[in-house]
């Protein structure tokens, strides 16, 4: 079956705001009155906003209550913001555009596949928007991976079947939501971590065109 359409999820894929995420984290736990390491927050990675705060005081070892919780979940995504507004086209990760320009030049469609809700507020930072023929995030799923929700959203809204496309990740729960979706998978990272995708890469410097016709 030819590829007619490419799903990608947005950290970690196209760009890396993870550590974003880790220095606002950081940032709260200081104001709290203690140190958030890189270590605790590998604990934090895949997980929602308010379980990665219960870790963050677990890791602490304090209590607040459910107001203060929130207050502290809102400061947390404000400072993320402030961070995000700051980035600079030149963190899109390596080999991302000569490989979205190859898809264009292809006439195969792309979608972004993302469980963040500030998805598109990064592709306008990053000024890449345009080449996305459809976006699917937070904002309009309501599933989390390793339900298929957000790529069989954005195969349907590409008029695709899931057969047609192609789903790039970094995350185990991302590999599995495509399988589960039943679409061919890219894993971009680590072997032992991504084992269920069709094919594993360090990254888009080792994928290209040929690459992706060979699936």
């Amino acid at each position: 079956m030819d590829i007619k359409g490419c799903i990608f999820d947005l950290d970690g894929v196209v760009v890396d705001t993870a550590k974003y995420h880790y220095l606002a984290w950081k940032k709260l736990g200081a104001e709290l009155g203690f140190d958030f390491t890189e270590q605790d927050n590998e604990r934090l990675k895949g997980v929602s906003r308010m379980r990665s705060l219960d870790i963050l005081l677990e890791i602490g070892g304090l209590t607040i209550s459910q107001e203060e919780k929130e207050a502290a979940a809102t400061k947390k995504n404000e400072w993320y913001l402030e961070f995000i507004h700051q980035m600079q086209p030149d963190e899109i990760l390596p080999g991302v555009l000569d490989f979205f320009n190859q898809l264009k030049e292809n006439n195969i469609k792309i979608a972004l596949g993302s469980a963040s809700k500030n998805a598109v507020l990064i592709l306008d930072i990053l000024k890449i928007k345009d080449y996305f023929d459809v976006i699917v995030d937070g904002n309009s799923v309501s599933k989390a991976k390793p339900d298929p929700e957000v790529f069989t959203q954005g195969a349907e809204k590409m008029g695709l079947t899931a057969a047609e496309c192609v789903v790039f990740e970094d995350a185990e729960a991302g590999v599995e939501a495509a399988k589960n979706g039943g679409m061919r998978c890219v894993g971009i990272g680590e072997q032992e971590v991504l084992s269920q995708a069709d094919v594993v890469v360090s990254g888009f410097t080792e994928f290209n065109i040929e690459n992706l016709k060979a699936l």
